[in-house]
């Protein structure tokens, strides 16, 4: 019984730390957005995760100092090429992850924005492990969430984690890009994956007035949907990098390696890519065609590639792809280094868009 309680104790310590860490980080947040961190367990959702080691990502079940981690505010990745934690053997797995459990801070700091009211029917596109539908599920009700992902083991995994916290979601299969019209409209929509543009079908799927909140080239947007059909907003002031949204049929591409055949110096080396302010800047001056993989570039289109390695940048293809970054760079350092949050975003049947209104009146708009 001492044990139990100790254990109970724990759980709550770990909980509150949590909470007050989220509270720091995030600033101003609505006391149910604590409240949602403070009830809802986020040990259930994640029974072992990820620690790269040496390249090798190998699990990490309950143990010595596992109930920490799993209560910081740190990324949990839970996936590995498809492999997850729980069933990955002790010599670990190779490759890049797939799936994780997101930024407790960020979830909240996207939860805030959200602001889901009781009753509210909302929409999550990315289950995952199921912990953000939880907290949806505390701040709107469980009979009126509904969470969608591709993958059918974390789907019926989510399921069941949800059920055994009490919270009977509707969990589904189902393609995120398509959205769920089966329980809409929907009041509030959610993504925990990153799009480069917004689905047209999550839009149709928002009821007038309803909010959607989602990762959009390469930050996080809010948006209000208008009665004529546009949704318009801002983004919020945190950098986020999510997993992208993946239908499972997304090709592979080689990062190009300098070489002395086909490499130049720059003042604009692979640094700034570092810079999560500049990087908002820059993926919205590259075409929408072009990749990011860190500091390496790649055009669909026309095979082009750039990969910067401190003042080298290795080319490919057809056109210098690090000239547009180069060029981005400047004009951003001239503007004061404007910040994402300043940014407004608009979608509608013309198109999507971020803009930006400069001190002296001027505006630009980008095309996402």
């Amino acid at each position: 019984m001492t044990n139990h309680l100790h254990d109970d104790e724990q759980l709550l310590r770990a909980r509150v730390a949590l909470a007050s860490e989220i509270e720091r980080v995030s600033g101003v947040l609505s006391s149910r957005v604590v409240e949602a961190f403070l009830n809802v367990p986020r040990h259930a959702f994640v029974p072992a995760f990820y620690r790269e080691e040496g390249g090798v990502h190998r699990p990490w079940r309950a143990g010595d100092g596992w109930l920490r981690e799993v209560y910081a505010d740190q990324v949990l990745v839970t996936e590995v090429e498809g492999v997850h934690a729980e069933d990955a053997g002790s010599e670990g797995v190779r490759g890049v992850a797939t799936s994780s459990s997101t930024l407790p801070s960020l979830m909240a700091d996207m939860l805030d924005a959200l602001d889901v009211r009781p009753g509210d029917r909302v929409l999550e596109i990315g289950t995952g492990t199921g912990y953000n539908a939880a907290l949806l599920c505390h701040l709107a009700g469980a009979q009126h969430v509904t969470t969608i992902d591709r993958t059918e083991h974390l789907v019926a995994t989510a399921r069941t984690r949800l059920s055994e916290v009490g919270f009977e979601a509707a969990v589904v299969q189902a393609d995120g890009a398509d959205g769920y019209p089966g329980n809409g409209p929907y009041d509030r929509i959610i993504a925990t994956c990153g799009v480069r543009s917004l689905p047209r079908t999550w839009l149709d799927q928002c009821v007038p007035g309803g909010l959607v909140v989602a990762p959009l080239g390469g930050a996080v947007a809010r948006l209000t949907k208008l009665p004529d059909g546009r949704a318009v907003g801002r983004f919020l002031h945190r950098p986020a990098a999510f997993m992208p949204l993946r239908d499972g049929k997304e090709p592979g591409w080689e990062v190009p390696e300098p070489t002395s055949a086909d490499s130049r110096t720059t003042e604009s080396g692979a640094h700034v890519l570092d810079d999560p302010g500049f990087v908002f800047w820059a993926d919205l001056h590259l075409a929408p065609t072009v990749v990011r993989d860190g500091h390496a570039l790649r055009d669909t289109a026309d095979g082009s590639t750039a990969h910067a390695q401190g003042r080298t940048v290795a080319l490919g293809g057809p056109r210098d792809l690090w000239r547009t970054v180069e060029a981005a760079h400047q004009v951003w350092l001239d503007r004061n280094r404007p910040r994402r949050e300043w940014f407004t975003v608009e979608a509608g049947p013309e198109g999507q868009f971020a803009g930006y209104t400069a001190p002296d009146g001027s505006t630009t708009r980008w095309s996402l």
